[in-house]
């Protein structure tokens, strides 16, 4: 059967000193398959747009600012992910540069700048905690993982660069 998954981006923003992230703690919407969870920005890819216009769509849409830099960290292949058990391909982002000031909140939940030392501390998509310091790190070759989801839990996690 042919892998068909849902593609989307997920990007993590850095204040301009580098020292914070900008992340979404899902707390808005009652029957959110992420509530309670801190996420980056993103979402999914649209027909007729390459993955960095679609990070840049998504920034914008859910904190109100503008990417100028970005650079591709990764990806990862999330079998059985979604709320029904959808499999998700993502893009991951660095984004070390943006215009505008980001919004405090928007329909998923509240926008909170957190210390990079800090972030491991939240409540995470388990999986998150693997590879997050690869979205961080100083090599500046991209990541590839696989992290196959069953029942809501993370099963495993393998990664190339």
């Amino acid at each position: 059967m042919p892998y068909t998954p849902i593609v989307a981006t997920l990007g993590y923003v850095l204040s301009p000193d580098r020292r914070r992230v900008l992340m979404i703690h899902r707390n808005a919407r009652a029957h959110d398959h992420h509530l309670g969870k801190y996420n980056g920005l993103g979402g999914k890819l649209e027909p007729d747009e390459d993955v960095i216009a679609g990070m840049r769509r998504e920034i914008v849409e859910e904190a109100g600012i503008d990417c100028t830099a970005l650079t591709l960290r990764g990806t990862i292949s999330w079998p059985g992910f979604g709320k029904h058990g959808e499999d998700w391909l993502g893009f991951l982002f660095l984004v070390t540069a943006f215009d505008g000031t980001p919004l405090t909140g928007n329909a998923e939940g509240t926008l909170e700048w957190v210390d990079r030392e800090r972030l491991l501390e939240l409540p995470l998509w388990d999986g998150d905690r693997h590879f997050l310091p690869l979205v961080f790190d100083d090599d500046p070759r991209p990541f590839h993982g696989v992290m196959p989801y069953r029942d809501g839990s993370m099963v495993s996690w393998k990664f190339s660069r």
